[in-house]
């Protein structure tokens, strides 16, 4: 038997449950993976509030679409994984379970090196940073400013960026502005005389900046800073991002990636994992839960008291 977190209506972490059902089977260019370890993210708990727009729910849904785990069933047809495979899932669906079905574009495979729960960490964080990036048309030389650069998004960012040659400059928290360093960044903090403090270290500007925060604050400060909204990019704001002029990757956006996005993404998950298992990346872990715990992991998020680092439940 295998198990699952879902949700039949949308609400708090409370209308979570644990169930369980028949192991699933792979079908047309999938294959089925037994997971070790899943990520958690803030977009899972927003579709299961009904605060990102996901359409009724007229059948039990599974949050989450990252993980780590083993190949244990493939379709007939796919050639390229075999049973036994250790992957990393990301673009996933429901993978808050001990078994979930991955198409084949959905899987990289996981460095012997590389821990079940680092690999976990990597899908969205990663993929979205490096595909941000790339975006942005990010090179070396250039100063890029990173909102919320402690987060997952933001620290995979910074070293993303600092990879491409970057000089960056992030802001975090006082208590998080440590490890910003740690990760080559220049901290900053937030709040009246942010524009002030960024010119002091970069006083003709910032070539990119990317919004990882979400505050207005964040947005307005990056147009001020690179003076082309053109030049700012948002992952939370999506859905105004319009209002302000600046490019959005999601994050409520109404205009879907392209498919060289969507190529981005996929390669930032095979470049993070690569890096990380040879220990030039750093996948922050801020704690490990149970899977039965998934509501009190999303509770977490959503009231800001989680640790900072990657959430990961462990099945």
């Amino acid at each position: 038997m295998a198990r699952f977190v879902q949700y039949t209506e949308f609400g708090g972490p409370e209308v979570l449950e644990v169930v369980e059902g028949p192991v699933p089977t792979a079908g047309e260019g999938t294959v089925v993976v037994e997971t070790r370890a899943i990520g958690v993210n803030p977009i899972d708990g927003k579709l299961r509030s009904g605060k990102r727009p996901s359409g009724p729910i007229t059948t039990p849904r599974v949050p989450g679409s990252d993980a780590s785990g083993v190949v244990v069933e493939v379709a007939p047809g796919v050639e390229e994984w075999h049973v036994g495979d250790e992957v990393v899932v990301s673009t996933g669906s429901g993978t808050y379970a001990t078994h979930v079905v991955v198409p084949v574009a959905g899987l990289t495979r996981k460095p012997a090196a590389l821990g079940w729960a680092q690999a976990a960490g990597l899908g969205v964080p990663a993929g979205t940073a490096y595909q941000s990036l790339r975006s942005l048309g990010v090179e070396a030389g250039m100063t890029v400013f990173v909102h919320g650069a402690s987060g997952s998004v933001g620290q995979d960012a910074v070293q993303f960026a600092r990879e491409l040659g970057a000089h960056v400059i992030g802001t975090a928290s006082p208590a998080n502005q440590d490890r910003v360093r740690q990760l080559g960044a220049i901290p900053v903090a937030y709040g009246e005389g942010l524009v002030e403090r960024v010119r002091a270290i970069a006083p003709e500007g910032v070539d990119r900046a990317l919004d990882a925060a979400g505050t207005d604050e964040a947005i307005e400060a990056s147009i001020e800073l690179t003076g082309d909204p053109q030049k700012v990019a948002t992952i939370v704001r999506g859905a105004d991002a319009p209002n302000w002029g600046i490019q959005a990757y999601r994050g409520g956006s109404k205009v879907p990636l392209t498919a060289e996005q969507e190529a981005w993404r996929a390669e930032g998950v095979r470049l993070a994992a690569e890096r990380a298992a040879s220990g030039t990346f750093d996948v922050e872990i801020g704690r490990t839960l149970r899977l039965d715990d998934a509501a009190e992991a999303q509770r977490l998020l959503e009231e800001g008291k989680a640790p900072r680092g990657k959430l990961i439940l462990l099945p």
